[in-house]
């Protein structure tokens, strides 16, 4: 009796010291769309508490952590292939991201969740995307209604607030330090913007963007080079398709949108690259 109660408890605790190493461990993928990069995490057993902001703002630490633009986690939702919950890299929620919005695609059919198509939920909305053999992706972002025209700015919302400035040389701008004038502004202080400089070239657009919840500059942004398309076209006034080549310091993307008038534009598509980096083991 008293051997069979050894080995009983000594399974027990045996069973106990695994399911601690197997929780203990977190896999983790890194991905990054033209260079706005972020961890993404298989989060449809629950493993990560989206309240964990501390954990977060650890995975995307550059020096302690992985290292990330944001964090994205994968989750279940019903009627959809999967819920994208995204995270800037101080740890707090943002609205939609379009890089990151790329990247759990490529992400959901590495998985074998998806194939060349999917629909999936992200701050409050469904999104369409379809991605090609060689992971170039294509997301359908939301449509705008309005577009504020001011002394040489616009402001639209893309997913996320952004506020667009046209300059000469985008070289001669100093990213950081002009965004950051006008992100902690009286008017954007509180809720934060990001703030965009486009060039406009013969071949297209050259776009930097600063960006909240990251406070820097990041070699792209979704949804900013989206509203950096939509605002070149808005003073032509003219209806019409747009497909509109963008790069950015981290790479080539393409806008694709239906101009309809009164400044309203629809069936707007950020099409580019979605790269998984590497995969690990974060140990909690």
């Amino acid at each position: 009796m008293f051997l069979g109660r050894s080995i009983s408890g000594g399974c027990v605790y045996i069973a106990r010291v695994i399911t601690f190493v197997l929780m203990s461990k977190l896999p983790f993928f890194k991905y990054q769309g033209t260079g706005n990069d972020f961890v993404l995490v298989d989060n449809r057993e629950g493993r990560v508490s989206p309240k964990d902001n501390q954990l977060i703002r650890t995975l995307c630490d550059r020096k302690f952590g992985v290292g990330a633009d944001g964090l994205i986690l994968m989750q279940n939702k019903a009627g959809f292939d999967f819920e994208m919950v995204y995270f800037n890299s101080d740890g707090s929620g943002s609205t939609m991201c379009g890089n990151g919005g790329r990247c759990i695609v490529a992400f959901a059919r590495y998985l074998n969740i998806i194939g060349d198509s999917c629909r999936f939920w992200a701050v409050g909305d469904a999104h369409d995307a379809r991605i090609n053999a060689q992971n170039w992706v294509e997301l359908k972002m939301a449509g705008v209604e309005r577009v504020e025209q001011g002394d040489g700015y616009f402001v639209l919302d893309t997913g996320s607030p952004h506020y667009v400035i046209f300059v000469e040389d985008i070289d001669d701008i100093h990213v950081v330090k002009s965004g950051q004038v006008i992100r902690y502004s009286d008017r954007f202080r509180k809720e934060g913007i990001n703030v965009d400089f486009v060039e406009k070239t013969k071949d297209g657009l050259l776009v930097a963007t600063y960006e909240r919840g990251v406070e820097n500059e990041t070699l792209s942004c979704g949804t900013g080079v989206t509203a950096a398309a939509i605002s070149s076209y808005f003073a032509s006034g003219e209806p019409g398709h747009y497909d509109v080549p963008i790069k950015t310091k981290g790479g080539d993307l393409q806008v694709k949108f239906d101009a309809i008038g009164s400044g309203a534009f629809q069936d707007v598509w950020l099409c580019g690259p979605a790269v998984q980096v590497f995969s690990g083991t974060y140990f909690l």
